[in-house]
């Protein structure tokens, strides 16, 4: 698959994706920055500016305005918030990809933020925010979180706090657009049956008059964790929720590539070391699996699981079995499980590389997060690259007492208990 790149006189970068067998094409616009930027004071604007984007702009005063035109071209459209990016996106026939560009250049640069819109969306951030609430598989993430990065904004839920979201106002949002949403911090990716000349006569038309100027920094992480560290929050549920895990490194490290394969040798399918040992040794539970997630200046390798509360030790303690294996050097992988590990990677990422939507996605991350683009291609090289020594280094090296944490929601007991089983 190939790119074309191009920066705008204002900064704004546009890549075209060109998939010539699609019909379809992805028009994606993300903005670098996301809930991490954010303050006690608006914890949560990031998300809900997502919303409100779609709730009416002078030439489309209303919600129903902007997904009439959408849905009248039978288009898909959404927007998603992290912690270092926000995206909003449509995807259409290739025919209609100028009226994607149109719908969202006026969603980003003329949504009218009506108070009384905002008021009622408010109720919808908080009933979203309960749902997460109500799905501990899902909070159980963000209890991770809140425990490696503590109360910071790194710690913080994406979705904000609920106190701040009831006061919010229209005034709020005006001034995050003018702190982060400069031209230079915005990236346009569109993926399909489309040719870059096009792409880049649309974007100058619908994004050319943007401006730039400076944008507010995100606070670094700092990460001093001496010891192992347990949160656990009580709560009436069928199954215990837990996410075990350690510290590791940024995205720009190359070590995250073995990092990958040591995830998907450790939880990444259905024949994979804690998936064999907690569900189909012992039928502990359901749900088993690992990933190696990074963000711009830190990282995580994390192992989920959602068991049976009255097994909730009998599980941590098969986990810790293998995280100590790992700890210690005496995985014993061998050339068969790590080339297994490898396809299952590359499998995935051509699956997900089949749709334009994903595409946007992959470029818009790259040009974001990585000092260069690299195509997929590129990824699968460096993952058939990943040595067994490489993956044995990066376990000895990073699976240590100092970074373990583990997050747990559920009719919990005996939390000191949990806490001595964590120890590599």
């Amino acid at each position: 698959m190939n790119y074309k790149r191009k920066v705008l006189k204002n900064g704004l970068r546009v890549i075209t994706a060109s998939m010539p067998s699609l019909e379809s094409a992805t028009v994606l616009v993300m903005v670098d920055v996301g809930s991490r930027y954010e303050s006690r004071a608006n914890s949560g604007i990031s998300h809900f500016l997502e919303h409100m984007a779609f709730k009416g702009t002078e030439k489309r005063p209303s919600a129903v305005d902007i997904s009439s035109v959408i849905d009248g071209m039978g288009g898909e459209f959404n927007a998603f918030t992290g912690k270092e990016y926000t995206g909003f996106y449509i995807k259409s026939a290739k025919s209609r990809m100028e009226t994607s560009f149109d719908v969202l250049s006026d969603m980003l640069l003329h949504s009218k933020f009506d108070q009384r819109e905002i008021e009622k969306e408010k109720g919808v951030i908080l009933e979203e925010l309960n749902l997460y609430e109500d799905t501990p598989a899902r909070k159980v993430g963000e209890l991770y979180e809140r425990l490696l990065y503590g109360d910071t904004p790194m710690g913080w839920d994406i979705g904000g706090d609920k106190e701040v979201i009831k006061k919010v106002k229209r005034e709020d949002f005006v001034k995050y657009l003018a702190n982060f949403y400069s031209a230079d911090n915005i990236t346009i990716v569109v993926a399909g049956g489309v040719k870059d000349s096009q792409v880049e006569k649309l974007a100058e038309e619908y994004f050319g008059e943007m401006k730039s100027f400076e944008v507010g920094k995100a606070k670094s992480v700092v990460e001093d964790q001496k010891k192992p560290a347990i949160m656990v929050v009580k709560k009436k549920t069928e199954q215990a929720h837990l996410v075990l895990g350690v510290r590791t490194v940024d995205m720009k490290s190359e070590k995250r590539h073995a990092l990958s394969v040591l995830a998907a040798i450790m939880g990444g399918g259905m024949s994979s070391r804690l998936f064999h040992e907690v569900r189909e040794k012992r039928g502990l539970g359901y749900y088993v699996r690992s990933s190696s997630d990074e963000y711009s200046d830190c990282g995580t390798f994390v192992s989920s699981a959602g068991v049976d509360p009255k097994r909730v030790e009998e599980a941590i303690k098969v986990m810790m079995v293998e995280y100590r294996k790992v700890s210690g050097g005496r995985m014993k992988l061998g050339v068969g499980e790590l080339n297994k590990a490898k396809e299952l990677i590359k499998g995935h990422l051509v699956l997900d590389l089949e749709d334009s939507k994903s595409v946007a996605v992959y470029y818009a991350g790259q040009e974001l997060f990585e000092e260069e683009i690299e195509n997929p291609d590129e990824i699968v090289k460096k993952i058939d690259a990943v040595t067994i020594d490489e993956v044995e280094g990066v376990g000895k090296e990073f699976f240590r007492n100092q970074g373990l944490n583990l997050a747990v929601i559920g009719k919990i007991g005996d939390r000191q208990k949990l806490k001595s089983l964590v120890e590599l």
